[in-house]
């Protein structure tokens, strides 16, 4: 049991930092999603405003 206790110790802290990396990546994908979604409809509103179909 103490040597499962151990490895448990050993281990925790590298998937902890795994766990982190995974939502910061996560989060960041997310905003990234987002901001093109954001950025794709801002430039089609502004292209419909400023059509040249006369």
């Amino acid at each position: 049991m103490n040597d499962f206790l151990a490895a448990v110790a050993v281990l925790l802290p590298s998937l902890g930092v795994g766990v982190l990396f995974f939502i910061a990546m996560r989060a960041l994908l997310n905003a990234d999603r987002t901001e093109r979604r954001a950025f794709a409809e801002a430039e089609e509103k502004y292209r419909k405003s400023h059509s040249t179909d006369a």
